[in-house]
């Protein structure tokens, strides 16, 4: 896992990028009366983000720009584009547990965003990255698209990738 991010300051958001080739979530589990909801992508970035305290609107635009233009797609003659050169689409998955820390054998999430602030944070960041991909000429033509989890819930997630391409972003 390469690690990027601030060099002095707090941390306010937490990234994990994966290139994949195809992914499918579920955003509604089966129901009584009706079957589970899944969106489906293909080739494109798997986008995992969670929001710390202290995060404000102001990051979201920066966040967005830095993850769609940074070069981590392989493409068919081995070089790394960005996914809105290469085209592909985006799949954003709201990841708190990657606030964390241990403290003894279990897990604490204090340092998370209070949920309110972090769904609006969340829909912010799936707005801009939406409006980036319409921008960029090569996803236009292509109808690559964002797709998006639902905030709050647990989503089950099936992602077929060429290799565990992962990085770790702090912003």
């Amino acid at each position: 896992m390469a690690v990027s991010g601030s060099s002095g300051g707090s941390v306010k958001a937490r990234v994990l990028l994966q290139q994949c080739l195809h992914a499918r979530l579920q955003v509604r589990p089966p129901e009584e009366d009706c079957e589970a909801q899944w969106l489906e992508m293909n080739r494109g970035m798997v986008i995992y983000v969670c929001f710390f305290k202290g995060a404000t609107e102001d990051i979201v635009p920066k966040m967005v720009n830095t993850l769609l233009n940074m070069k981590l797609s392989e493409t068919d003659s081995g070089t790394y584009t960005s996914v809105l050169d290469l085209p592909g689409s985006v799949l954003v998955i709201p990841q708190a547990t990657l606030g964390g820390r241990p403290k003894g054998k279990r897990m604490q999430y204090h340092g998370n965003i209070d949920k309110d602030d972090g769904q609006k944070l969340y829909t912010s960041f799936v707005a801009h990255c939406e409006k980036e991909l319409s921008l960029a000429t090569k996803c236009s033509e292509a109808g690559t698209e964002v797709k998006h989890g639902t905030y709050g819930n647990r989503q089950v997630l099936k992602l077929d990738t060429n290799g565990p391409y992962t990085h770790l972003m702090e912003f």
